[in-house]
């Protein structure tokens, strides 16, 4: 079985909108794109290269789809992976593209039948009402996250639209120069209680 591997950039306060520019996605007035360029720095770099690296396929939202489709094919030399491996995107509407080695998917049972399947892991990026769909779910086995030091209020946000309650672990961490914390962690069952001190 493969894993679903969500990779997030996102701020203190869970917000994932739009880090990568500020035309990405200005939807619902959203004004700050672009928020993770002031802390890139070589330690973080190197972290997201190691993930470009990585042999896998993708699972994506339409959004993201569309915007990278746009962009990614006439840029194999920084990421071929994403060219290479295996596009999955969950769609009502779109039924073809001329983006190679790309799959539609229409409901969660097409997620669960691929997640099944033999290949690859699927790595998730951006993709935020995907990620939610996951995390309801119970499909999400590991989060990659990238936290920088800041809040912005508004934006779309990684937990929004309720999460199962779920336990993890971590498994990997660093802290960049610039303040960005990367913790890997892995579904590690469920949430345990217990009263301090006791």
């Amino acid at each position: 079985m493969r894993k679903i591997i969500v990779s997030s950039m996102i701020t203190l306060d869970g917000v994932l909108q739009a880090q990568g520019g500020p035309k990405e996605d200005t939807s619902g007035g959203f004004k700050y794109g672009g928020w993770s360029a002031p802390y890139d720095d070589e330690v973080g770099g190197k972290a997201v290269q190691e993930e470009l690296k990585e042999t896998a396929d993708y699972l994506l939202g339409r959004k993201t789809f569309q915007i990278w489709a746009s962009f990614w094919p006439r840029h194999a030399d920084i990421w071929p992976g994403i060219n290479n491996g295996t596009k999955y995107v969950l769609s009502k509407t779109l039924k073809k593209t001329d983006w190679k080695n790309t799959v539609f998917l229409k409901t969660v049972a097409d997620i669960k039948k691929v997640k099944k399947s033999k290949g690859p892991d699927l790595q998730v990026w951006g993709s935020s009402e995907l990620v939610h769909l996951l995390l309801q779910n119970d499909l999400v086995d590991e989060l990659r996250l990238k936290i920088f030091p800041l809040t912005l209020g508004k934006g779309k946000k990684l937990f929004e639209g309720g999460a199962i309650p779920a336990a993890f672990s971590l498994i990997k961490s660093s802290v960049t120069p610039s303040g960005v914390f990367i913790g890997n962690y892995k579904r590690g069952g469920k949430v345990k209680t217990a009263t301090i001190g006791a």
